[in-house]
């Protein structure tokens, strides 16, 4: 065999090999985290920065937000209470999970450090943050640290509870959401302070702090039970979500049925409050008009006596008329 062709042919599995490895480096690096890059790293307030984005879920809906209070490393420590949550902008990614967005500079509600914040909507939870000097906004150090210990998800998240006669009436909708977490840090997680939110549609969360009373060691794990209770005679599609140290942790969507005994209640008062006070209307109309004449009082009939029943017949004998004596006191022959 030609030492071209034993060349060629033992080539092939390095070539093979090499392939791969190319191959495969480009949508690992790709898909890695999502990216956010700004235009500018500076803009004073009534100016605006171009924000751009890769690595994203293709056709999902993301928020972008100026937040103060923060640092890429650390993300939102104050949660969505530190942005400018009014002059925030929406944004979807396309088919390869980019997105470009034009982004206003405005200062947020407590002091920079700042980062433009960009999070998910809907679906699986992702956020990035990208840094931003706002000119003239005041500036102030973050506050340090309390431990090492990082909590992450363990375990998938439930929702534990259901509904009743009461929230078929209108009642608020309640659950327990439970979730089991895990220190990865080195210093133990002292009574946590959890944010439990719940979003419908495309509204983002409303966030509540809550604290869980423990402690989770270094390398130790806990099952965590939070309320969550929505307002009386909501319904829909509602996400509820659990962030910790400004990052999402959990998100699991929760179905809340209409409450039909409000409904059926409405119906119930439309049919018998009208039919009640069209029976009243008749009764006061039938007690107040005036009487026709046609309508007045008969006189009253007069009182009939019954005839008098007929004699017996031994009583019916006609008396005898005065010329004709009874033969007591008729004469004999021969006297005067």
């Amino acid at each position: 065999m030609p030492p071209a062709v034993r060349l060629t042919y033992g080539s092939l599995p390095v070539l093979f090999a090499l392939l791969l490895v190319l191959a495969g480096a480009g949508p690992v690096g790709a898909v890695d985290r999502p990216v956010v890059e700004l235009s500018k790293s500076q803009a004073g307030t009534g100016g605006s920065v171009a924000v751009s984005g890769s690595g994203w879920r293709p056709r999902a809906l993301l928020t972008l937000l100026v937040c103060g209070q923060a640092e890429p490393q650390r993300g939102v420590t104050g949660g969505t209470n530190s942005c400018a949550n009014a002059d925030g902008r929406a944004v979807t990614t396309d088919a390869d999970g980019r997105f470009r967005r034009a982004l206003p500079v405005v200062e947020p509600p407590v002091p920079c450090p700042c980062v433009v914040h960009v999070a998910t909507v809907t679906g699986p939870g992702a956020e990035a943050d990208a840094a931003l000097q706002v000119a003239g906004h005041a500036v102030e150090p973050l506050p340090a640290e309390a431990a090492d210990g990082r909590l992450s998800l363990l375990a998938d998240t439930r929702l534990r509870g259901s509904g009743g006669l009461l929230t078929w009436f209108g009642s608020p909708p309640s659950r327990t959401l439970v979730v089991t977490v895990g220190n990865v840090g080195t210093s133990p997680v002292k009574n946590p302070v959890f944010q439990v939110g719940t979003s419908h549609g495309v509204f983002a969360p409303e966030w509540q702090d809550q604290r869980w009373r423990g402690t989770i060691r270094p390398g130790g794990k806990a099952r965590i039970e939070l309320p969550v209770e929505l307002g009386a005679g909501e319904h829909g599609d509602y996400t509820v979500s659990l962030k910790y140290g400004g990052r999402v942790l959990a998100e699991h969507p929760w179905g809340v049925g209409r409450p039909w005994g409000v409904t059926l209640f409405w119906v119930l008062v439309l049919l018998v409050v009208p039919a009640a006070l069209f029976r009243a209307g008749l009764a006061v109309i039938d007690h107040v008009r005036p009487r026709r004449p046609g309508h007045a009082a008969r006189p009253a009939r007069r009182l009939r006596l019954p005839a008098p029943r007929p004699a017996p017949a031994a009583s019916r004998r006609a008396p005898a008329p005065p010329w004709v004596a009874p033969d007591a006191d008729r004469p004999g022959p021969g006297s005067p």
